[in-house]
């Protein structure tokens, strides 16, 4: 038989798999195994059966319950932990720089100038405050102390839980004038013998005194080598995610810098993060495109009380009523565009599934709005009263709430819990954002109307939306009243082999229905350059005939509300000149699609045609029949003119050269643009959508001067031999 893994332990009748990441792996390996169940003939259940876990045992026999995962990012968990520590020491004053590294042997050193860990004697555990902080859970200067106001670190697992995923850890403290440092293997304090986790580890306790250092000097410095036992082999630490997180705190916390160096390459990568503006400058570093406001700052303060428990003064935890205040800071920020970020944020640490201080801002942003529509008379009485949806279109918001001991659901702290804050955060909305209205800043009073119609106007668009989507979803969609009259559909309702051509021109579309094949092509003409939609309102769009028909005929809806699965073919082709013209009609469609049906481009199903511009005949002579050549570029037809005279050909003067679509007969359209088996079509893709969005809003945006820079920069660059002037 197989000799038992020494990590692993049985427990009989519990049909549990105990086993870490590498015990598995041996498992499947055939290496050193053993069932984690054990059958025996015994069936009784008592005493002698149950196992009590020690220390921090629980934390590597379930390291998911409280890092979340053994993959990235529970190691990047195990990062923050640490950095939230020294975040901490920054909110209480005591901090102004945090330094992450990234060491070349996949350790990670997080180093902070704050107060330093305590490194006297606890008089309960007769521990040092370093050894007390790193082996035993559920410790820390965070339970009622009054060492903080407002932390990050809560539960007092943090440091403990990353020392016990740790084959070794290190912490040096500064305080007194001198250094002190300990090691850990697994959670155990001891000495190593050499660098790194690999060298001989022998087990001792106590915190040394190694050095001396800067007598007004304190700080912590903690480096530790994740354990292979625990987090899955070749794990590499997303640096670029680390730096947008700490970017992230140095916003939350103005002045305090936040450095990070990635060392693990042969270039080395060090940035470092400080503002002074806070959550302000936050708001601006998010948003994007044109600002309707500019950024609104909420703040205020609430008072609660909680039962909890509180240490004594023999160090006993007792329940008592205690007082909390509660800090509320909250920017806004609304654009012309449709999308939303609002992030949220409980003593730095990010809620990304928000919680009671994100479901109090919600529900005073809706009724302040609502209130504010009917006092300025924006909403018709028999109109609808706005949705939270509707507020959140082009809303850049950050809210940021600091309170003692919030209540987080769980050590990943993503949701926070604690009842008050749902209401004070209700009532500092709701009193500084009616200010806001009431008494606006200087050279804002205009932008409160501006602010209130264009929420307005999403939410007649959201309904005018679900209306057309209602009638979109009928069957026959052929005969419903919203698809525009001078629609060629075409015979098949079959969507995975129907094909839709947006067509310039009524001659185009006379030539294009002669052209088609009527059993899948369905053909939709428009007039000339329609509306440039970046610069225009939802309303202004729903308005104009072109684009209504358009978002009509595809089907899908648009914007938030826009089905992939209702859209009514398979490919949707742009089908226009092959001039400067056809170009400029093209990034409108474009434009058009990008901003209001945008899954369409990234399931590449939006199509430009690619028409020639010139018809070349040669004469036939000899054996050698007459032929028809298309090339699409004046550099590929004088390729071709040379060729052919190469080859003794004579060609038919003179070159036709089209100027529109309308020119070519039917045959010719069909076999050059339209037929599936000889034509070409260019896909749209849109592999980065925010970097797609900004050169749509470069280029059609109403801001001119980033457009007419751009265009002056480019100047030299462009070869004025192709300019159809």
């Amino acid at each position: 038989m197989p000799k038992p893994y020494k990590g692993l332990q049985i427990y009989e009748n519990k049909q549990t798999d105990f086993r870490t990441p590498l015990q598995v792996e041996c498992h499947q390996k055939g290496k050193e195994t053993l069932s984690p169940v054990t059958k025996t003939n015994n069936a009784e259940y008592n005493a002698k059966n149950l196992s009590v876990l020690e220390g921090l045992d629980a934390v590597r026999k379930r390291p998911g319950m409280y890092i979340g995962s053994t993959d990235g990012r529970g190691l990047m968990h195990c990062v923050w932990e640490l950095i939230d520590n020294a975040v901490d020491e920054a909110l209480a004053g005591h901090c102004k720089k945090i330094h992450i590294k990234l060491m070349p042997d996949n350790s990670v050193m997080v180093i902070d100038d704050g107060r330093g860990i305590p490194v006297d004697i606890e008089q309960k555990t007769k521990l040092s405050g370093v050894e007390l902080v790193m082996t035993k859970l559920h410790a820390g200067g965070k339970f009622g102390s009054g060492s903080y106001t407002a932390s990050g670190g809560l539960h007092g697992v943090g440091a403990s839980v990353v020392n016990a995923l740790s084959v070794r850890l290190d912490v040096e403290v500064d305080r007194g004038g001198k250094t002190h440092s300990a090691s850990f293997q697994r959670g155990v304090t001891g000495l190593f013998k050499g660098d790194g986790p690999n060298g001989k580890f022998t087990k001792e306790s106590g915190l040394k005194v190694s050095s001396k250092s800067v007598k007004t000097g304190t700080g912590t410095r903690v480096r530790f080598w994740p354990d292979p036992e625990i987090f899955v082999k070749e794990l590499h630490l997303d640096a670029a995610a680390l730096m947008q997180r700490a970017r992230q705190t140095a916003f939350l916390v103005p002045g305090l810098a936040v450095a990070v160096s990635d060392l693990r390459d042969k270039e080395k990568t060090e940035v470092e993060y400080k503002f002074k503006g806070g959550i302000t400058e936050f708001v601006e570093h998010m948003s994007s495109g044109e600002a309707i406001t500019s950024v609104i700052r909420l703040q205020g303060h609430g008072n609660f009380t909680e039962n909890v428990p509180v240490l004594d003064d023999h160090g006993h935890m007792r329940p008592r009523e205690v007082e909390r205040e509660m800090a509320v800071d909250i920017a806004l920020r609304w654009g012309n565009g449709y999308d939303n970020e609002v992030r949220s944020f409980v003593n730095v640490v990010a809620t990304p599934k928000g919680g009671t201080h994100v479901t109090g801002f919600d529900r005073a942003i809706v009724k302040v709005i609502n209130d504010q529509l009917k006092s300025q008379r924006v909403l018709k009485n028999n109109e609808e009263s706005v949705m939270k949806e509707d507020i959140l279109e082009g809303l850049t918001a950050v809210i940021s709430v600091r309170l003692p001991e919030p209540q987080f659901e769980g050590q990943t702290k993503e949701i926070l819990g604690t009842p008050a804050a749902q209401k004070i955060v209700t009532t500092v909305v709701t009193d500084e954002f009616n200010k806001w209205f009431k008494n606006p800043p200087r050279g804002d009073k205009a932008k409160t109307k501006l602010l209130l119609e264009k929420i307005a106007n999403a939410a007649r668009a959201r309904l005018a939306a679900r209306n057309q989507r209602d009638v979109q979803r009928r069957k026959n969609a052929i005969e419903s009243s919203s698809l525009p009259a001078k629609l060629a559909d075409c015979r098949s309702n079959d969507v995975e082999h129907t094909e839709l051509f947006i067509v310039e021109g009524d001659s185009a579309l006379g030539t294009a229905k002669l052209a088609r094949n009527s059993e899948f092509q369905a053909l939709l003409p428009i007039r000339g350059k329609i509306l440039n939609v970046q610069k225009a309102s939802v309303a202004d769009v729903l308005k104009n005939n072109e684009c209504a028909s358009i978002i009509s005929v595809v089907g899908g809806g648009s914007g938030r509300t826009f089905e992939l699965e209702d859209v009514r073919y398979s490919k949707i082709i742009l089908m226009s000149d092959a001039d400067v013209d056809g170009a400029h009609i093209r990034c409108l469609l474009l434009t058009l699609f990008q901003r209001y049906m945008k899954p369409l481009l990234d399931s590449g199903r939006v199509f430009a045609a690619v028409p020639p511009l010139h018809r070349i005949e040669t004469v036939a002579s000899g054996k050698k029949p007459r032929e028809v050549i298309y090339t699409y570029s004046d550099e590929e037809m004088q390729k071709t003119i040379v060729a052919l005279e190469k080859s003794g050909q004579k060609i038919k003067q003179p070159i036709q050269r089209y100027k529109g679509l309308g020119e070519m007969d039917a045959k010719q359209l069909r076999e050059t643009t339209m037929n599936r088996e000889s034509r070409t079509l260019r896909r749209i893709n849109v592999k980065d959508a925010v970097e797609a969005s900004e050169v749509f809003d470069l280029l059609m945006g109403s801001d001119v001067a980033p457009r007419k820079e751009f265009i002056v920069h480019g100047a030299d660059e462009l070869d004025k031999s192709r300019i159809d002037a």
